[in-house]
């Protein structure tokens, strides 16, 4: 297909073009079809999962055929990440305790896909990458790109990584090192300019390693949600509520409301963290911007759930615990509802500081 035909309007409700309908397919079927934790244990449930990245990767670079033909070394890059992705695949992993696999994959896609899993929006993260590096693909060959072999030195560095994980049975170190060295075979490829271009998507990809030690910042959080409801709800939402932990009881102690880790924990901050990461990093340009926008998330997550307990007890209050009850279970959007009204909103005051870019010289 030829550069000006991909300029023309797709034939499939103007947004694909008839050979992206199987890789689409391919995609949600691995994506959607083959993520359910009924599933949990089939090998074949990664390799579709596997099939359905390299679909993602197959349609970015038939969407992007003019950066395509340009950028150099690609048989070379290719051969040298499939050997990369081999290495991880047969020796990945060093734990057999709770699932018997040698693949790194296969362990971290059974973390994902755990009944109690906190990290099933790592799913995700592949595909928006693939999305951002579509987003920036003329940024990405803007410069000059070619062999820098200085690269070579992320490479080694994320083998020490794995070989340190494979060691002390760590599969998340390994993990990480797996996408270190995948940037620097990047890099290795085409070189320093690429490297730049590339961090933030690639930096994405730590979302994808599962969080460890995370509890202890996150049950103070669920503690400061507590305490503060409580302080509200005795202003006169709820004279009696009582305060245990991260429990809110009626005085009789027959009902409570559970500042829950699902809802105010890792999974809630780790899906704000990410968007606001996003949103930092697309929108901004100025540092202090970004750092802003990103670390928002920690408020803006303690703000959701102040404003959805409060909005549970004030249903139970006036319609009785089964109404509170089933606020609770099917409320949550209200906690991303308000962040993602916030985040907006951050994000139109902080425009107000980013350097304007340079008027066009007058003729």
């Amino acid at each position: 297909m030829s550069a000006d035909e991909t300029k023309k309007q797709p034939p499939l409700l103007g947004l694909l073009w008839l050979h992206e309908v199987p890789l689409l397919a391919i995609m949600v079927y691995g994506l959607v079809f083959q993520t359910s934790s009924s599933l949990r244990g089939s090998p074949w449930t990664v390799a579709w999962f596997g099939a359905a990245i390299l679909a993602g990767v197959v349609m970015v670079a038939l969407r992007c055929p003019d950066e395509w033909r340009v950028l150099p070394n690609k048989a070379f890059f290719f051969t040298l990440a499939a050997a990369w992705v081999a290495m991880f695949t047969f020796l990945g992993n060093s734990t057999f305790g709770y699932i018997n696999t040698n693949s790194i994959f296969a362990w971290v896609f059974d973390m994902y896909t755990a009944p109690d899993s906190e990290a099933e929006y790592a799913l995700l993260m592949p595909f928006v990458v693939l999305a951002l590096f579509w987003w920036k693909r003329q940024e990405l060959v803007a410069k000059p790109v070619g062999l820098w072999s200085p690269g070579i030195w992320l490479i080694g560095a994320g083998l020490c990584a794995h070989l340190v994980g494979y060691v002390i049975q760590e599969p998340r170190a390994s993990f990480a090192g797996f996408f270190i060295g995948l940037y620097g075979l990047t890099g290795l490829a085409w070189g320093k300019n690429w490297l730049k271009a590339s961090f933030f998507p690639f930096f994405l990809l730590a979302f994808c390693v599962p969080l460890v030690g995370m509890d202890w910042l996150t049950l103070r959080m669920r503690l400061l949600v507590a305490w503060i409801v409580a302080g509200i709800a005795h202003l006169g939402l709820a004279p009696e509520l009582v305060r245990d932990g991260t429990q809110l009881m009626d005085a009789n102690r027959t009902y409570s409301y559970e500042v829950a880790a699902a809802c105010s924990g890792i999974r809630s901050l780790t899906a704000l963290f990410a968007l606001t990461t996003i949103y930092g990093f697309t929108c901004f340009k100025s540092p202090w911007s970004r750092v802003a926008m990103i670390l928002s998330a920690f408020p803006l997550a303690i703000l959701g759930n102040i404003l959805r307990l409060c909005f549970t007890i004030m249903v139970a209050e006036l319609g009785g615990q089964g109404a509170g009850k089933a606020v609770e279970t099917y409320a949550g959007f209200i906690t991303f509802g308000v962040a993602i009204v916030c985040v907006y909103y951050l994000g139109r005051w902080l425009e107000r500081f980013e350097p304007k870019p340079p008027e066009p010289a007058q003729p």
